[in-house]
């Protein structure tokens, strides 16, 4: 029953900021984890920033100290706050969520293993 919806795709200049949004339902907050993917090849995503039930928080290196991750749980909400943004920022951007655990957020050493739940995806595109 966990449901996830993106919002605040845009279109913004290098250098810019946008602010990505995602409702969710159906998650036990206290159990759980809640992240941002995005593709890095056909098939295959990337993390790129996660938080866990706890507040726990893992940042891609390629997006530390321009991306925050956060949330509202009395919106029931996620949010992506992309600051500084490159051209390699482009991409499809979704949220995902871990109802798979006990544990949560485990990561294999190359890949968070229980996302089970994804959101359509928000675009964002940026130029140069």
């Amino acid at each position: 029953q966990v449901e996830l919806q993106e919002s605040g795709g845009a279109t913004v200049q290098a250098g810019g900021s946008t602010k990505l949004s995602c409702v969710f339902s159906g998650l036990d907050y206290s159990n759980y984890c809640l992240g941002w993917f995005r593709p890095k090849s056909p098939g295959t995503y990337e993390a790129v920033a996660i938080i866990d039930s706890d507040g726990a928080i893992v940042y891609a290196h390629a997006v530390k100290g321009r991306f925050t991750i956060s949330e509202d749980r009395a919106k029931n909400a996620l949010y992506l706050e992309m600051t500084d943004l490159e051209p390699a920022d482009t991409a499809e951007y979704y949220c995902a969520a871990d109802s798979a655990g006990p544990p949560y957020c485990q990561f294999d050493g190359s890949w968070y293993i229980g996302f089970n739940h994804w959101g359509k995806g928000t675009q964002v595109a940026v130029s140069s």
